[in-house]
């Protein structure tokens, strides 16, 4: 028997989506047989840990301290293997800024950028670029913290007037902000799985989301009845075959492990990446899961198959 401690919650904006998560997976790991350790992440996690003792830990935090490296790097100090991807690819994924030059330096579509900061603002002058910047980018623009996930701050300025008021919605959030042009189509996520027993990842079928509001916002991505989901996605198969491919180039690229999930727009031009999830959500309402689920997976295998990626890789290591 494997004793699994389950690290959830934690202080991020997305607290509520990662107790979810967690609670999830908890259950699916005690009907697989598994010792569970619920742990709601805080200030006397390393003591929780000392005293829990586990085997490994199963990462289902979301945002700040749990997907940026923050809680891999403490994991690794104290000798505890762990789900999911390691600190650089946790780093560069929950950095938006990040991501993007990786994925440009890598020859893989996103949509133009630009990223500004709090200091550039106060003490370079910066507003008196916006001009500049929306004559690049062009309207409307999307506007979104460097570091937040599941939409949180996010806002389309469709106008110059309304830029301003993105701005500070953005800043709200964090230090920086992105500005990137807007692409239309439809929203696509193609969720990842490691592989059994080192094969390489698999992408799973792609999910489209339809939002019955105006925008897949935080509201539609996790209240249920907000959105309709689409999976498999209906796309021509070479469309869809290249956003797979997009997707497993960008796990390779960025070093993820266990899981992962690839945000996109399919434009004019082909699939485009948005940004890439390292710790997907597992809610009931969550796409990697209802990707799995398209593809036979259920989530308790879903869930041992993350797990075993961190046992083997923690065997092969020598660690535990």
């Amino acid at each position: 028997m494997t004793r699994v401690a389950v690290l959830k919650g934690g202080r991020s904006l997305e607290r509520q989506v990662s107790l979810a998560s967690g609670a999830r997976v908890a259950d699916a790991l005690e009907r697989l047989g598994h010792e569970v350790v619920s742990i709601d992440v805080g200030s006397d996690l390393v003591s929780a840990l000392r005293e829990a003792r586990p085997t490994v830990a199963f990462i289902a935090l979301h945002g700040r301290g749990g997907e940026d490296g923050t809680i891999q790097e403490l994991l690794e100090h104290l000798g505890i293997p762990y789900t999911g991807s390691g600190v650089h690819a946790c780093m560069r994924c929950s950095d938006k800024v990040l991501t993007k030059h990786a994925l440009s330096d890598g020859g893989l579509p996103t949509p133009e950028w630009v990223a500004l900061g709090d200091v550039a603002f106060q003490d370079l002058g910066a507003a008196e670029a916006l001009d500049a910047v929306a004559d690049r980018l062009g309207f409307p623009l999307v506007v979104k913290p460097v570091s937040q996930g599941s939409a949180l701050g996010v806002k389309v300025a469709r106008s110059a007037a309304e830029l301003p008021t993105a701005l500070v919605a953005a800043l709200s959030y964090g230090s920086r902000v992105l500005l990137e042009r807007h692409v239309a189509g439809p929203e696509l996520a193609v969720s990842m799985v490691c592989g059994e027993h080192g094969a390489r990842a698999e992408a799973l079928p792609i999910v489209q989301a339809v939002p019955r509001g105006a925008a897949y916002d935080f509201a539609a991505r996790y209240e249920i009845g907000q959105t309709d989901f689409v999976c498999p996605a209906a796309l021509e198969p070479a469309v869809a075959e290249r956003a797979r491919e997009i997707a497993l180039a960008a796990w390779e690229l960025l070093g993820a492990r266990g899981f992962a999930r690839a945000d996109m727009i399919l434009g004019e031009d082909g699939p485009t990446v948005l940004e890439v999830n390292p710790i997907p959500g597992l809610t009931e309402t969550s796409l990697l899961p209802q990707a799995a689920d398209a593809a036979g997976m259920g989530f308790d295998e879903l869930v041992e198959r993350v797990l075993a990626d961190a046992l083997s890789r923690s065997a092969g290591a020598g660690v535990g």
